[in-house]
C-alpha cells in the first residue's frame, strides 16, 4: 500500500490512497476507519467468452458496523511499463459497453457481503481477442463535517480487474534487458508482451558474477497487459547488497505462469553495473 496522499480544498477534503494488485487500483478515503469497511472479491476475474457470453459474481463486503450503500461501475485501464495500473480516458479493448450487473447499487448490511452478479454480452462482430475493465465498487457516503467545521467527502471504491476473452487469446512473453537501479537496489527487468492476452507472471531469478552466485529471489505475480511492457523490479536483499562490485553480471531464471506454474519462459540477460 502506498502512502497517503492528502489533498485539501477549500471546503472539500479528500485523501487518496493507492492500492496495487493485477488489480488494485484505487481506494479513496477520509480515514483508515472508513476505507477499510469496504472490500471486493475476487480483484482479479478472467473468463473465456462462451458464444460471446461470460458470467461472474463480485462479493462486495462491508467490514463495517453500519449498512454501506454503494454502486459499481466500469472505467479503461492499464499497466504502464514503469507507473503500473492506470485508469485511462479510452481503450479499443475496452469491455464496459459489454457489462451488465445485478444489482448496479446495493446495500450491504453491517459484518456481512452481498453477491453482484455480471454478465458480459460481446458483439458479435468483435475480433477475436480479450477485453478488459477495471469494475469500481464505490461506497455511497453523505457529506461530514470535520473537526474544523468544514464538509468533508468520502469517496471510498476498491477495483476489480476483468479481462474476458473471445476465441483464440494467449500471452507471449519474452525479456527485453536487464538493468540495475543504485538507488534502489533492484535490478530492472523489462518484460514484454506481445501476445494478444494479458498474464500475471511469477519470477524466479539468480544473479552471478562469474562464477560467483550474488543474489537470488523470487517476485510476486505482477501483471502485463496484452500488446505491452513492464518493468520489473527484483529486489536485492540488504544482506546481499555488499556483494554488488562493479563489473559484469549475467541475470538467468524463469517466468511462471498458468495451472501450478505450468507456462514458463526461461531467459538470460547480461548487465553491467559501472563503477560509481
Amino acid at each position: 500500500m502506498l502512502p497517503h496522499l492528502q489533498k485539501p480544498a477549500s471546503r472539500l477534503v479528500f485523501k487518496a490512497i493507492q492500492l496495487g494488485l493485477w488489480v488494485l487500483p484505487a481506494t479513496f478515503a477520509f480515514n483508515g476507519a472508513a476505507w477499510a469497511n469496504l472490500g471486493a472479491s475476487p480483484l482479479v476475474i478472467e473468463a473465456q467468452a462462451n458464444r460471446g457470453q461470460a458470467q461472474a459474481v463480485i462479493n462486495v463486503i462491508n467490514s463495517g458496523d453500519t449498512p454501506l450503500r454503494a454502486r459499481v461501475y466500469t472505467q479503461p485501464f492499464t499497466y504502464s511499463r514503469d507507473r503500473g495500473f492506470q485508469v485511462t480516458p479510452s481503450d479499443a479493448t475496452y469491455l464496459g459497453s459489454y457489462l451488465q450487473f445485478s444489482p448496479r447499487e446495493l446495500i450491504v448490511p453491517p459484518r456481512t457481503n452481498r453477491r453482484v452478479r455480471m454478465l458480459a454480452q460481446l458483439a458479435p462482430n468483435l475480433p477475436n481477442g480479450e477485453y478488459r475493465a477495471v469494475v469500481f465498487t464505490e461506497a455511497l457516503n453523505e457529506t461530514t463535517t470535520d473537526g474544523t467545521g468544514r464538509r468533508v467527502g468520502i469517496i471510498t471504491r476498491v477495483g476489480t480487474t476483468v479481462y474476458v476473452r473471445k476465441g483464440d487469446a494467449a500471452p507471449n512473453l519474452a525479456v527485453d534487458r536487464a538493468s540495475f537501479d543504485p538507488d534502489q537496489k533492484h535490478i530492472q527487468l523489462l518484460v514484454k508482451n506481445t501476445g494478444n492476452a494479458s498474464v500475471r507472471p511469477m519470477v524466479r531469478w539468480s544473479l552471478k558474477q562469474g562464477d560467483n552466485v550474488v543474489s537470488n529471489g523470487e517476485l510476486a505475480p505482477t501483471a502485463i497487459i496484452a500488446q505491452g511492457d513492464r518493468n520489473l523490479a527484483l529486489a536485492i536483499a540488504k544482506t546481499d547488497q555488499s556483494r554488488l562490485l562493479p563489473g559484469n553480471y549475467q541475470l538467468t531464471g524463469q517466468l511462471l505462469w498458468g495451472e501450478d506454474n505450468a507456462q514458463t519462459v526461461p531467459f538470460s540477460v547480461a548487465f553491467t553495473l559501472p563503477a560509481k
